[in-house]
């Protein structure tokens, strides 16, 4: 059962689209989100290799930190009063017995605040990155690879399933990334009433579509097999299929090829994050 969800949040405009998928599924659940803020240290903020005066570094550091409490201040109000309009009860106690959140400032580096709090989260909820504004790539990057944890991509979207993960999309190849994407959500599809196995032909890597039928029956859940013959890229097929399909959401092994070779030549994984316009649970 998912217990805890991350929410990573930058000021960037993107957090109350992330919060609102975070807090569906809290409400499901009875989860709780811990919504994290990395915050600067003035001292990163300071020009590298310009030498500068003892009292003009100290006027630059006691102006950077009024201007990161100023900033801090706006967005916890604001992350408040989002939490109280998505039903989430702000709590450090929470009890399991209904949706909350807390708040979480941190300073550093918003990698080590990812790394620190997402390993021990059940899901780290995070914006679709925005390719034009270059605006939330490094924060997915850093809870995929991380964490070793499932990571839900949200799509900027005015519509949001109430029962958020309710009809589940599992992309499956028998790879290693699959499988471990199937184990480390099994929470969400044991609780799903509609799940949909999704293939585009024999599976080269291992375990054939049957074999995870069979298996996801052993655990009480009833998995329908869709095969289909990909348009062009696989990854936007699937998206495709999953959408076609009266899925909400598409569960899938991320990035069996490096992010590198993906994100410059193109691959199934980079084509769905660049074009998912549903929520996406990714796992390296």
């Amino acid at each position: 059962m998912i217990r805890k969800i991350l929410v990573p949040v930058r000021g960037d405009g993107k957090g109350d689209n992330v919060l609102a998928h975070a807090a569906a599924l809290a409400r499901r659940f009875k989860a709780h989100v811990e919504i994290a803020h990395c915050r600067a240290r003035p001292e990163d903020l300071m020009p590298y290799g310009v030498p500068i005066p003892a009292f003009l570094k100290k006027q630059i550091l006691e102006q950077a930190s009024g201007v990161a409490d100023q900033e801090e201040a706006g967005l916890k109000a604001e992350v408040h009063a989002l939490a109280k309009s998505f039903k989430l009860c702000m709590t450090d106690n929470p009890t399991g017995k209904s949706a909350t959140a807390s708040w979480l400032e941190e300073s550093g580096r918003q990698v080590d605040v990812i790394k620190r709090h997402g390993r021990l989260a059940d899901l780290i909820c995070v914006a679709k990155p925005d390719v034009d504004r270059n605006l939330g790539a490094n924060t997915l990057k850093a809870a995929l690879f991380n964490t070793g944890r499932p990571v839900m991509m949200c799509p900027n979207t005015d519509v949001l399933h109430e029962k958020l993960g309710d009809a589940l999309a599992i992309g499956w190849n028998g790879s290693t990334e699959s499988a471990r994407a199937l184990a480390l959500t099994m929470n969400l599809i044991e609780a799903a009433s509609k799940v949909v196995i999704l293939t585009a032909g024999k599976e080269v890597h291992g375990a054939s579509t049957q074999d995870l039928v069979d298996y996801l029956k052993m655990r009480g859940v009833t998995a329908e097999i869709l095969r289909f013959t990909p348009d062009g890229n696989i990854g936007l097929s699937l998206l495709n299929q999953a959408q076609a399909n009266g899925c909400d959401t598409l569960i899938m092994g991320a990035y069996g090829d490096s992010h590198e070779a993906e994100t410059v030549f193109g691959g199934n994984t980079q084509s769905v994050v660049d074009n998912a316009q549903m929520p996406v649970i990714l796992v390296h």
